[in-house]
């Protein structure tokens, strides 16, 4: 039987309610209001990055959340809730989700993704964890694991994944996930048309995570305006 966050998600929209220190709409009360916003355009749960981002916006919907601590350590590439010290200051707030970076590279302290993914689940056996992967091998390895939710979050953003988009060949990546892994597939990056997120569904993914296309406005005005230079 699926659990009240299972429920809540399945085959709806999450929208992701980020804005980092460089952008214009960096601020927990923003999104907070974000939040809401989504909520009224029908979204089932929101995505969303710090403890004080994540406060706010619980304080606004009573959407599930997935959250993460987006945070850069020296000389490594592993910056969504890299560490235990990220999961313990999100647990603080209690997200219904809290998604990690679930690539093969070691995380910041030195640990490799099957020790610090045992670590967390011994520490904290009652939550549900969301694996960002960046490829194939990656997701079905997170499924393995034990992983509540199986995420294509990070296809395209890593050295491994860096020639890789999840659109081409109508999901290519997602289709060959969702027929190998036992766990619900949430579609992440590049959805950011309509017609892609219905796609996704279509596919099987139990759910899809839309950001920039909708809470990103300067990357939306300049999609626009980019067309005027076509």
């Amino acid at each position: 039987m699926k659990d009240k966050t299972a429920q809540a998600i399945e085959h709806k929209l999450i929208v992701s309610c980020q804005a980092l220190p460089e952008e214009p709409l960096h601020s927990s009360f923003i999104m907070g209001r974000m939040a809401l916003a989504a909520k009224e355009g029908g979204a089932a749960g929101i995505r969303a990055n710090s403890v004080e981002d994540i406060a706010e916006i619980k304080r606004q919907v009573d959407l599930p959340v997935i959250g993460i601590i987006k945070r850069d350590y020296p000389e490594n590439g592993v910056r969504i809730t890299p560490t235990i010290k990220e999961v313990d200051e999100l647990m603080e707030v209690r997200p219904e989700i809290i998604a990690l970076d679930a690539t093969d590279r070691l995380r910041p302290d030195g640990k490799t993704l099957d020790e610090f993914f045992a670590h967390i689940k011994a520490k904290y056996p009652e939550q549900k964890w969301m694996a960002d992967c960046s490829t194939i091998e990656e997701a079905l390895h997170a499924d393995q694991l034990g992983f509540d939710y199986i995420g294509t979050t990070l296809v395209g953003y890593t050295p491994q994944s860096q020639n890789d988009r999840i659109e081409e060949n109508d999901f290519e990546i997602i289709r060959t996930i969702l027929k190998n892994v036992t766990h619900p597939v949430i579609a992440e990056g590049n959805i950011d048309t309509p017609s892609k997120l219905r796609r996704v569904m279509e596919l099987g993914c139990f759910s899809s995570v839309v950001g920039s296309a909708i809470t990103r406005p300067q990357l939306i005005t300049k999609r626009f305006t980019d067309a005027l230079e076509d």
